[in-house]
C-alpha cells in the first residue's frame, strides 16, 4: 500500500471516533510504514519467501548465488545491511548467517564456550529476536529521514522534490532479509529439536541450519572428534523441524541440511536394520569391522552380520564406533541424498579446505538422484585461504610442467611470495571463489561463518596500538572518526543510530508544539552535517 493511501486509511480509522482529538492520519500512516512487521512470524513468513523466490532463480541460472555473513550482535547486522544499502541500493541476493560458534563464544551466560552446544538454547533465538529488531529499527531511522525530508520540501513549496520522495517511501525496500539460523545438533532429541524450532521460527527465522552429529559430542565442524548418528536419527530431526514450521504457518520455511560426515570419523551407534540394503544397512556398511570366528568371540564383544558372516566393529574405549578410513565422501553423498529426499532443502557439506573440485564431484554425485540438489557453503574463516590457494596454484602449475623451483610449497605464506604471479594467480581464484563455485559446484548461498568476530578483534587492536600509543587522540579521530566522515558511516551520528530523531518525532506526535526534542541547534551532532 502507497503512502497516500496509508494516510487515506489512517484517516477513515481516525475520523470515525470523536473522542480520537490530536490524532494526525499522517503520522499514524508513518508509524506503520515504520514497522511493517508486527511479530517475528510476519517476519518469517516474509523472508521465507525471499528466499524460495531466490532458490528458484539460482535453479534458472547459477550466476544467481546469495552471499551473507555471520553476525553476533543486533548492531552488526544493522550496520551490514545499512553498508549493503548504501553501496548497492538494494538488499537482495544478501542475508544475515547466526553462528552457532558465535553464540557459544559471545552470546553464553556461562562466558566464552567452545562450539560444543554448552550454550543455552534459548540464547539463539534471542538472536534472532535482536537482530530482527536492529533491522527494523534501520527501517525506521531511514525511512524517519525521508518523512522529515518530505515535510522540508512541502515547507519550501518544492512540489517536484515532494513527488521525487513519496515515490521513494513508496518503493522503499526494508532492511529485514532472510536469517539462516544455526541450530547445531538439535539440542537433544527430535522433540526438543522441535520445541526449539518453534521459537527460532517466532523469532523470525524462516530457514534452520541442522547438523547430523550427536547431540551431547557436537563439535565444531572444523575440530576433530566429530561424531555423527544414523540417518534415521537424523531424519527425524528434520521432520521435527518441518513440523515446526507447518504448525506456525510458515509453509515455504526452509531446512538446511549439514552433513560433517566427511571430516567425522566416528559414531555412537550401530543403525537399525530392518533389510538388507536398506538406509540403517547403508551406514553400517561403511564401519570399520573385521571378520571374526564364531568360536572365538571375545567377552563383551558386539557383533555384526554381513551376508551370513560374524564381523566386530571397531569399538573405542570411548564406546564409539570407528568408519572405514576414506569413506568420507562416499558418506556424505549418502547424506545429502537421504536429507533432501526427507523434507530438506539444501545441503551443508563441511569440507576441510576451500576446493570447487572436491566440492563439485560430491555434487555431481548427488545431483545423480537429486537433479537440483544446491549447497549452503561456509567460506570458514578456519580455512587459511591465502595457504590453501597458493598451495592449489603451485599444484596446478606442477601439473602443467611449469618450473615451481622458485617456490617452496610448505612456506607459500611467506610474504616474501606475496609479489609473485603464483600469489597473484591464487589471490584471483580467491576473488573469484564464489562465483565459480556457484557455477560449478552447485553452491546456491555463500556464508562467512566468524567474519565479524574477526573484524571486531582486528579493528579493536588497531585502535588500542594508536590510542594507548604515540598517536593518542589521534589514533581514534585518524583511524576512526574521520575515515566514518569521509566513507559516509552512518553511525557516525551515534544519537541518530540509537533512534533519538525517531524518539523527537515521536514527542512531536504525541505533545505537538509542546514536545521538547533533542535535536535543536545545541545537539552536537550537527557538527558531522558537513
Amino acid at each position: 500500500m502507497g503512502y497516500q493511501q496509508e494516510i487515506a486509511k489512517a484517516g477513515d480509522l481516525i475520523g470515525g471516533q470523536a473522542s480520537w482529538d490530536g490524532i494526525a492520519p499522517e503520522s499514524v500512516a508513518r508509524m506503520r510504514l515504520q514497522n511493517r512487521f508486527h511479530t517475528g512470524l510476519d517476519i518469517a513468513r516474509y523472508t521465507a519467501g525471499i528466499m524460495r523466490r531466490d532458490m528458484a532463480a539460482y535453479d534458472a541460472d547459477p550466476a544467481n548465488y546469495t552471499q551473507s555473513l555471520g553476525c553476533w550482535h543486533g548492531f552488526i547486522g544493522q550496520q551490514k545491511l545499512i553498508s549493503i544499502k548504501k553501496h548497492f541500493g538494494t538488499t537482495k541476493g544478501r542475508y544475515l548467517y547466526l553462528s552457532g560458534w558465535m553464540v557459544a563464544a559471545l552470546r553464553s551466560e556461562f562466558g566464552p564456550l567452545p562450539d560444543q552446544s554448552m550454550h543455552e538454547k534459548t540464547s539463539v533465538p534471542a538472536l534472532i529476536e535482536e537482530l530482527y529488531t536492529f533491522l527494523k529499527q534501520a527501517d525506521a531511522r531511514e525511512l524517519g529521514g525521508l518523512f522529515r525530508d518530505l515535510d522540508k520540501a512541502r515547507d519550501t513549496g518544492n512540489a517536484v522534490e515532494v513527488q521525487r520522495i513519496q515515490q521513494a517511501i513508496d518503493a522503499y525496500e526494508t532492511h529485514v532479509v532472510p536469517i539462516i539460523a544455526d541450530i547445531d545438533a538439535g539440542f537433544g532429541n527430535a522433540e526438543a529439536t522441535y520445541l526449539l524450532a518453534k521459537k527460532f521460527i517466532e523469532a523470525g527465522a524462516c530457514c534452520i541450519q541442522i547438523e547430523n552429529q550427536v547431540s551431547d559430542e557436537k563439535q565444531c565442524g572444523h575440530q576433530d572428534g566429530k561424531v555423527t548418528v544414523p540417518h534415521e536419527d537424523f531424519l527425524a530431526k528434520i521432520r521435527a523441524v518441518r513440523y515446526a514450521f507447518l504448525e506456525l504457518g510458515v509453509d515455504d520455511g526452509v531446512i538446511v541440511a549439514r552433513t560433517d560426515s566427511l571430516g567425522a570419523g566416528l559414531t555412537k551407534q550401530i543403525a537399525y536394520v530392518r533389510q538388507k540394503g536398506d538406509i540403517g544397512d547403508q551406514y553400517n556398511s561403511f564401519l570399520d569391522v573385521e571378520e571374526v570366528d564364531p568360536t572365538a568371540v571375545g567377552h563383551g564383544d558386539v557383533l555384526i552380520s554381513r551376508d551370513g558372516k560374524l564381523a566386530r566393529p571397531k569399538r573405542l574405549p570411548s564406546n564409539l564406533y570407528q568408519f572405514r578410513p576414506g569413506t568420507g565422501e562416499d558418506r556424505c553423498v549418502l547424506d545429502c541424498i537421504t536429507a533432501l529426499q526427507n523434507g530438506a532443502d539444501l545441503l551443508w557439506i563441511e569440507t576441510e579446505k576451500p576446493h570447487i573440485g572436491q566440492i563439485g564431484g560430491m555434487v555431481r554425485r548427488i545431483r545423480e538422484v537429486i537433479p537440483n540438489a544446491k549447497l549452503v557453503y561456509n567460506n570458514s574463516p578456519s580455512f587459511n585461504w591465502t595457504l590453501n590457494f597458493r598451495q592449489q596454484v603451485f599444484d596446478a602449475w606442477t601439473e602443467a610442467g611449469r618450473d615451481v623451483s622458485a617456490y617452496d610449497r610448505t612456506k607459500l605464506m611467506s610474504v616474501d611470495y606475496d609479489a609473485t604471479e603464483l600469489a597473484a594467480e591464487a589471490d584471483e581464484r580467491i576473488r573469484t571463489f564464489q562465483k565459480d563455485a556457484a557455477a560449478q559446484a552447485g553452491i546456491f548461498h555463500h556464508l562467512i561463518t566468524l567474519p565479524t568476530y574477526h573484524t571486531a578483534a582486528l579493528s579493536t587492536d588497531n585502535l588500542a596500538k594508536e590510542y594507548f600509543g604515540d598517536q593518542g587522540m589521534l589514533g581514534y579521530v585518524k583511524g576512526v572518526q574521520r575515515q566514518e566522515i569521509r566513507q559516509g558511516i552512518a553511525c557516525v551520528k551515534h544519537q541518530n543510530m540509537a533512534g533519538s530523531d525517531i524518539g523527537d518525532d515521536h514527542k512531536e506526535y504525541f505533545a505537538g508544539e509542546a514536545a521538547l526534542k533533542a535535536g535543536g541547534a545545541h545537539n552536537t551532532m550537527n557538527q558531522f552535517a558537513a
